[in-house]
């Protein structure tokens, strides 16, 4: 589907917003993946990680591209944009102010869980986290990502982490590590960007009215991390999955789900809209390797193209910012838009926007045996994703690792045996799709 045709954008609008509307009604599908609440007693927050200066940008960027035999010589050449930013990522300034957020919002609600912070790439390392939540006493750990999609380095990635950590520390069978849903459609998550969209909007409307073109066509893109088509595929592609994905991916159709829903939500609120399209963004790797396009560039390009003169760039893939935002959209698209004499804004991202922390500790506590929340609120179709992923979900074509809150789990504890969907349709009383 070109993500540019007004007419494919318009059926793609009226496809999501078909999703379900009622916050607490059942998916028997993912049903079948719920956990069962437990006793936990501590919340891991876990994160890709950055530098934090000049001298970690290398180091930093050997951990990302561990095991792929990349030279220092090659990664001094993709370092340009941390280095153009003093070497420092906003990522772990912002997952201190996460954090700090999360601590906040539970104390508030009288929840005793301490929050700990630990990354795949940078220091605090997941390994030494685990290590200094078991020598404080806590067995029971929810852990919940700045990734809110589903994909290899979104989900199962992140699940390996913990897996290797638990078998590198000896931790594995000590203890006990769960994770939170894939949350793209929470409440909590989408508010801020209906929020971010509506202004955006408005903004760039106030652009080009100052520029003397009121009504010329704006278009809004929903910008997200482009991965490998393979993965994209592999998304949310498992064992036992029965529902077939928007472009066959579950990662696109996460995305197309939950930017129906903001475009729905905002003109709701303002009565304002305009057509959308789900783009991409720092795409790496071979060259000849295929990765999802269009690339927000090209796509702004093509927009121009065609007479449109006002875009508002929505990073609706992103937690938080980080490199990828800064750089990807803040400079490259902002400047391609200037180069192009096209009006545009950058929405900002949930990082610690108040529904997003709080929908966090609603996560959390749909997970809790003290939890008041009973109900996995989402608002696509698509939702409640699973607690438990399905047997081989999001696959790693790099060779099995150990995992954690999987059907295919190989370390921890383990889980209730995966029902399937129509036991959890009798279970609920919901057929399932």
């Amino acid at each position: 589907m070109s993500p540019l045709d007004p007419k494919e954008t318009a059926m793609t609008l009226e496809s999501n917003v078909t999703a379900e509307n009622d916050l607490t009604s059942v998916n028997p599908v993912t049903e079948a993946g719920r956990m069962a609440p437990k006793d936990y007693d501590a919340v891991l927050l876990a994160s890709f990680g950055g530098p934090e200066g000049q001298d970690d940008v290398i180091p930093f960027l050997r951990n990302v591209t561990r095991g792929r035999g990349i030279p220092d010589e090659r990664l001094e050449e993709v370092s340009h944009h941390y280095r153009a930013n003093g070497g420092i990522s906003p990522i772990n300034a912002q997952n201190r102010e996460l954090k700090a957020a999360m601590e906040a919002e539970l104390a508030k609600r009288g929840i005793e869980l301490p929050v700990f912070w630990g990354n795949r790439n940078w220091d605090p390392y997941i390994p030494q986290t685990l290590q200094e939540i078991y020598d404080a006493g806590h067995r029971k750990v929810l852990m919940i990502t700045t990734s809110a999609y589903s994909c290899y380095s979104s989900c199962r990635q992140y699940r390996e982490d913990i897996g290797m950590a638990l078998t590198e520390t000896g931790l594995d069978g000590k203890l006990e590590v769960d994770k939170v849903r894939q949350y793209f459609d929470h409440p909590g998550f989408v508010e801020p960007f209906v929020e971010g969209t509506a202004a955006g909007l408005a903004e760039v409307r106030a652009q080009l009215a100052t520029a003397g073109t009121p009504d010329a066509p704006v278009h809004i893109l929903f910008a997200t991390h482009s991965i490998p088509t393979r993965d994209a595929e592999a998304s949310g592609r498992s064992e036992g999955e029965p529902r077939r994905f928007e472009q066959d991916s579950a990662y696109a159709a996460q995305h197309l789900a939950t930017g129906g829903e903001v475009i729905r939500r905002v003109e709701a609120q303002t009565g304002d809209t305009a057509p959308w399209s789900l783009v991409y963004q720092s795409r790496s790797g071979a060259p000849h390797v295929p990765w999802l396009e269009p690339d927000i560039n090209d796509a702004i390009e093509d927009l121009a193209g065609q007479g449109v003169k006002g875009v508002v760039i929505v990073p609706l893939g992103f937690v938080s910012d980080h490199m990828e935002v800064v750089w990807d959209l803040d400079t490259e698209a902002l400047e391609t838009c200037e180069k192009l004499g096209v009006a545009a804004t950058r929405v900002p991202t949930p990082g610690t926007h108040r529904k997003f922390v709080a929908g966090i500790v609603d996560l959390i506590s749909e997970r809790t045996s003290s939890n008041t929340i009973t109900e996995r609120p989402h608002l696509t179709k698509l939702g409640p994703w699973y607690d438990v992923c399905r047997p081989g979900c999001c696959a790693n074509f790099r060779g099995e690792k150990p995992t954690i809150s999987g059907a295919d789990t190989t370390v921890g504890t383990g889980h209730d045996p995966y029902p399937d969907a129509a036991e959890a349709g009798k279970a609920t009383g919901h057929a399932a799709p």
